[in-house]
């Protein structure tokens, strides 16, 4: 399975956090499996991170030494993930999440999320 980790989710992993499911667990340790994370989330933690409200010690740095420590790869943002933003249905309103889901659909990949409005496209994913 190829995977795509939503933003939260690499945090969550970073904390061990109890809202991963077993089954998110098992198939982020399985090997078979290829765990990206799409630079439009280290651009969305960089946003964030300008911002009084949203920490996170080690900075942007982190985000990526979080990403390289567990042998996730990141994936660029290509001409063809762009294609499919436009002609999404409306239901998502937060532009990384669109980008991650046109991702999701242009990679023919399995999403990791907790987001419900992501489960409203027509994409594979794993409920956390």
């Amino acid at each position: 399975m190829t995977i795509l980790l939503d933003t939260h989710v690499v945090f969550w992993i970073a904390e061990d956090s109890p809202k991963l499911s077993k089954n998110s667990r098992d198939l982020l340790v399985d090997p078979r499996n290829k765990k990206f994370v799409s630079i439009a989330s280290a651009w969305e933690v960089a946003i964030k991170l300008g911002r009084d409200d949203f920490q996170l010690e080690g900075g942007l740095g982190e985000f990526f030494r979080i990403i390289t420590g567990n042998d996730y790869l990141i994936l660029p943002i290509k001409e063809q993930h762009l294609s499919f933003v436009p002609i999404l249905p409306k239901i998502h309103r937060d532009p990384f999440d669109r980008l991650l889901i046109a991702t999701t659909i242009a990679e023919k990949m399995t999403i990791m999320t907790i987001d419900e409005n992501i489960h409203k496209y027509n994409v594979d994913f794993v409920w956390l």
